[in-house]
């Protein structure tokens, strides 16, 4: 077993439960009123069933912008957009909320951990960065042999 030096070398779901887990013990992160009530999409039926799915998507956002600078509202839209059933006529794809996701990156952006980027979209600060690589490197990955 050997640690992890970035974000790349880790797998994403470990990455994303060991991320949310640290923004959680952190607190400051402050969850609005909202989060036990509200869809995250328009096709969704219900609430999420995990009270910690705030931290869950704002640890994914993070890392979506770790890999790929220039991410903003819409495209988080579309990455965590879904297929809208529609009963007895065919399903389409849907965008998912964009307050939630415009939310969490103004919430990443006071944790100094995300900037706005000046071509568009959002990108890592070197904060945000430093951070991210700390909490990849906790996280113990297998030789490959």
């Amino acid at each position: 077993m050997a640690t992890a030096r970035t974000v790349k070398d880790v797998s994403p779901h470990e990455f994303v439960k060991a991320y949310s887990a640290h923004l959680k013990r952190s607190g400051k992160m402050e969850l609005p009123h909202w989060t036990d009530i509200v869809k995250t999409a328009t096709f969704k039926e219900l609430a999420p069933y995990d009270p910690d799915w705030y931290y869950i998507r704002a640890a994914s956002m993070a890392r979506k912008i770790y890999l790929r600078q220039g991410l903003g509202v819409g495209g988080f839209r579309r990455i965590y957009g879904g297929s809208k059933r529609n009963g007895s006529r065919p399903p389409h794809f849907c965008k998912s909320s964009g307050s939630i996701a415009r939310h969490i990156l103004q919430q990443l952006q006071n944790l100094n951990i995300i900037d706005i980027d000046p071509k568009g979209g959002r990108r890592i600060t070197s904060n945000g960065r430093r951070d991210l690589d700390q909490v990849a490197g906790r996280i113990m990955v297998p030789l490959i042999e």
